[in-house]
């Protein structure tokens, strides 16, 4: 990386979650000189006036190649997770458009390339313990999502093989949440459902507690902080991301002050499978087998060689976004529009 007169980083994806986040924070570093911005759709009035804005498609390799050039670093962060009742087409953006922007990040000959991963690309693993960066990434291959984070690791692996010479580091957070993504994760999951008692705990007196439903968060700036240390710094190979404490019925029961009871595996997924075949929900019920299957990450290498920390808990990741669902919080971007709520 040049260091005499700061670093130049490329951000895909950069009007999401994440890139919002990830934009500022590298546009603040002062080892940084110049941060791009790559977006399908831009915004009038970009989240960081401060940086430079380019509206590309991952479609468009050519283009990509030309916005790399002379770059010392690319994160990619561009994904696509709905239409899910249409693999196809997150396949085409998550996948083929990752190896677009892999092969232009080659073609530019950028030293270091940074890579939005997933605690989604990890096969099942046990729940009595923490799995650590080398369990196996092979998803739940019924999940769109796993299956695709998945797929993409493996064409990581021919990529680090082909070109030691790049640096390539893959971030693997936990479910990632701010207030201004609020909009954004109803739109995702909930669909046509107002957020209402889960927006608001003292409405939900019982909690479903379903076998295995165990998972990790972070708070959204959290995680855009080991990316800016990832950029900045040496590092090669995965991270882990997760805040403490794990999410489970006990944990969010005292969150939402409400009481859980035990819900069957089977009836819990039959009343997904029977919203999504009614189109009232987006989530799929192959997406909540997978979540079911998650196992939990052990971060010791992110606080070790990245020199991370969390700053905000995993309950105040939650709360977060709970607040953001109730205000109809969001950015002005496309992925982070604002939703009236009532």
């Amino acid at each position: 990386m040049s260091s005499a007169t700061g670093l130049r980083v490329v951000v895909t994806g950069a009007t999401g979650n994440v890139g919002t986040s990830v934009m500022r924070l590298l546009s603040e570093d002062p080892q940084v000189d110049s941060v791009l911005g790559i977006a399908r759709r831009l915004p009038d009035e970009p989240p960081v006036p401060s940086a430079e804005w380019a509206a590309v498609d991952l479609t468009a390799e050519s283009e990509l190649t030309k916005h790399f050039e002379g770059a010392d670093a690319v994160v990619h962060l561009a994904w696509k997770l709905q239409p899910a009742r249409d693999p196809a087409v997150t396949w085409r953006t998550n996948v083929l458009g990752s190896v677009k922007v892999f092969h232009a990040a080659a073609t530019a000959k950028v030293p270091a390339l940074v890579y939005a991963s997933s605690v989604g690309a990890y096969s099942p693993g046990p729940r009595e313990r923490a799995v650590d960066e080398s369990w196996p990434t092979h998803g739940w291959p019924e999940a769109a999502y796993c299956r695709e984070k998945a797929y993409v690791e493996r064409v990581l692996d021919t990529f680090e093989y082909e070109r030691p010479e790049t640096r390539v580091a893959r971030m693997r957070p936990a479910f990632l949440f701010k207030e201004e993504s609020g909009s954004q994760q109803r739109r995702l999951f909930a669909g046509r459902f107002k957020p209402g008692p889960l927006a608001r705990p003292e409405l939900l007196p019982i909690l479903p507690d379903v076998r295995g439903l165990r998972v990790q968060a972070l708070h959204t700036e959290d995680a855009a902080e080991a990316y800016r240390l990832a950029v900045t710094s040496d590092v090669r190979g995965a991270f882990n991301l997760a805040a403490e404490p794990p999410l489970d019925a006990e944990v969010l029961g005292e969150l939402f002050h409400s009481r859980p009871v035990r819900m069957p595996r089977k009836a819990a997924r039959s009343a997904l499978a029977a919203a999504w075949g009614l189109h009232l929900v987006p989530a799929s019920p192959q997406l909540f087998d997978a979540v079911l299957r998650l196992p939990l990450m052990d971060c010791t290498r992110a606080r070790h060689e990245l020199g991370w920390q969390p700053r905000y808990t995993a309950i105040e990741a939650v709360e977060e976004v709970l607040q953001g669902m109730r205000e109809g919080a969001g950015e002005e971007t496309a992925p982070l529009a604002g939703q009236k709520v009532g």
